[in-house]
Parts: C-alpha cells; sequence; structure tokens
C-alpha cells in the first residue's frame, strides 16, 4: 500500500497530511477556507485517494501562506508515497466538461517540476478562496512532487465550475498517473533509468 505522512510547522502554518493512494476517495480536509476544502475533497473523491489534511494558518494576516503551503504538504505526500516510481504510468491526462465549462489537465510525474497554469477565472473570491493564490497552490504541489503541470479552461462562464473543472481534472490526471502498469512493475518509466 503507497501511502505517505507529513507534518510541516512554520511561523505561518501548521499542517498535518496523510495520503493512501489505494483510496477509496475518503477525506477528512480543514484548512480554515471551505471553498479550498470543496476543491481538495473532490480532488481526492474523482481521484480515488483517501487524504486527511488539517491546516492551521495564519489567516488573519491573508490566505497566502496557508494555500501555498498545502501545496506544498500535497506534493510532498504524493512524492513520499510514490517512492521509487517505478511501474508507474507516470504521465496522465484529462478532459471535463463541468456543465457550460470545458478544461484539460495533463500532468507528468517525471521528476521535473514546470507550471503553465491558464484559469480564465476573472473575479478576485470564489466562495471565500482568493483565486489569484490558486497558481501558488500548484506551483507548491509541483515543485515538491517533481511534476509537470499544464491546466487549461477551454471555455466556460461559471468561476465556480471552471476552478472545480481543473481539481476534478487535476485529480482524474494524477489518478493515472499514479496508478502501476503491471507489465513495466519493476522499470521506471524513463529512457534515462532515472528520475
Amino acid at each position: 500500500m503507497r501511502q505517505a505522512t507529513i507534518e510541516r510547522i512554520t511561523k505561518e502554518t501548521q499542517i498535518t497530511g496523510r495520503l493512501k493512494l489505494e483510496g477509496k476517495g475518503r477525506y477528512n480536509i480543514s484548512t480554515g477556507i471551505r471553498f479550498f476544502d470543496h476543491m481538495l475533497e473532490l480532488f481526492t473523491k474523482h481521484g480515488g485517494f483517501d487524504l486527511d489534511l488539517q491546516a492551521t494558518g495564519d489567516l488573519d494576516v491573508d490566505q497566502h501562506h496557508t494555500v501555498e503551503d498545502v501545496g506544498i504538504v500535497l506534493g510532498q505526500l504524493f512524492s513520499k508515497a510514490l517512492g521509487d516510481r517505478k511501474g508507474i504510468n507516470r504521465a496522465g491526462y484529462f478532459v471535463l466538461p463541468m456543465d457550460e465549462t470545458l478544461a484539460v489537465v495533463a500532468i507528468d510525474l517525471g521528476g521535473r517540476p514546470a507550471l503553465v497554469y491558464h484559469d480564465a477565472v476573472k473575479v478576485r473570491y470564489v466562495g471565500d478562496l482568493q483565486v489569484e493564490l490558486l497558481p501558488d497552490f500548484f506551483d507548491g504541489f509541483v515543485v515538491h512532487a517533481g511534476a509537470n503541470l499544464h491546466t487549461k479552461i477551454m471555455y466556460g462562464r461559471s468561476s465556480h465550475h471552471k476552478i472545480e473543472a481543473i481539481f476534478k481534472c487535476f485529480a482524474r490526471a494524477m489518478r493515472y498517473g499514479c496508478s502501476k502498469d503491471l507489465r513495466l512493475k519493476d522499470q521506471l518509466p524513463s529512457t534515462k533509468g532515472l528520475l
């Protein structure tokens, strides 16, 4: 069973997380930002992971530290749970309609961090979440997971649907990328022999 536990404590945030890759979509998530919790919950459900994540941050200052640090911890959890990455599919993508919105997300768990993020959201907040912080969340994730992540909203009207579509696509792409290919179970998914 591929799983990981991380505790990250700074002067700005205190975060504990537990992740099981072969889960059943169970979650227990609290960040103090309800819309962010909702996005992480549906990420867990659609990814088929189990995630327990408790974050306390200096929300009286701003949401930035909490959102970014949750991305860091989530990336660390996946990196640790994936271990040597032998036998994984490594890359995955998903295209998802969310009512009038269409999103596409592609991931490569090949060890090199890169982020291309386009959400097409024009409002400052969706629910209680500062939308401009989502690239910071995903950047924290890719750096600590060792992943390339590309997200794009093709079109849509609702800002809620745009963000939700990205997280659902992210979940499905991660689900495939983390999955094992039994034919290649003892091999790294790279011609270099190193990730």
